[in-house]
């Protein structure tokens, strides 16, 4: 290596070690009040982010919880809508002897209790309309009656429950209206027009 090769590496070391040492210096040569104050801003700071953080992760795991509890509620409360139909369907039958008076009886009760339930969490029937609303109607059918206007409900085959302002079950109706015709079917070809292309084809080969 020569003296001037070994020279310029020398230098090179030295402003290396000068750059590395600035900031050093510069810290050394800060105040102690400032630098007290620079940290405790940068604390601040910090604190006030990872406060932040947390709201946020604490407020997503909230809205989580409470749209999966919302989920799993409704369906369970449909379930238990299965069952009111089940005993309204029993209390439709007929009675005539005193035992199917008694089970009436009993059947009735129990159906008050499930409604006293349903009601604990703000599950009530939707009120009887006479015009059909789609946004607490199904149509099952359309019944064509030219003494009724069209869009009025003729019978509730099963009712619609709320669960606060929410529709929980829409109410099946059938309803006055038009059926809708269905296309006609396209027509096929002829059996015949078939058998005379085929000939006519075998007669040219």
């Amino acid at each position: 290596m020569t003296p001037k090769k070994r020279k310029r590496d020398v230098e090179a070391a030295e402003a290396g070690v000068e750059e590395q040492e600035a900031p050093a210096v510069e810290e050394a040569d800060e105040d102690p009040l400032t630098r007290a104050e620079r940290e405790r801003d940068e604390a601040i700071a910090n604190w006030q982010r990872a406060r932040a953080d947390y709201k946020n992760l604490n407020r997503r795991s909230l809205e989580t919880i409470d749209a999966a509890v919302g989920r799993a509620r409704t369906e369970v409360l449909g379930e238990l809508l299965l069952v009111l139909d089940y005993l309204d369907m029993a209390l439709m039958a007929e009675c005539i002897s005193d035992e199917a008076k008694n089970l009436h009886y009993g059947v009735s009760l129990t159906r008050d209790q499930m409604l006293g339930v349903l009601e604990r969490f703000e599950v009530k029937p939707i009120e009887e309309l006479e015009t059909f609303d789609p946004a607490i109607h199904q149509a099952l059918s359309k019944v064509e009656d030219p003494e009724r206007e069209e869009g009025e409900i003729v019978e509730v085959v099963r009712k619609g429950y709320r669960i606060g302002e929410q529709v929980l079950r829409h109410a099946q109706v059938h309803v006055v209206g038009v059926e809708e015709p269905s296309p006609a079917p396209s027509p096929e070809p002829a059996p015949e027009a078939e058998t005379e292309c085929e000939e006519e084809a075998a007669e040219e080969a």
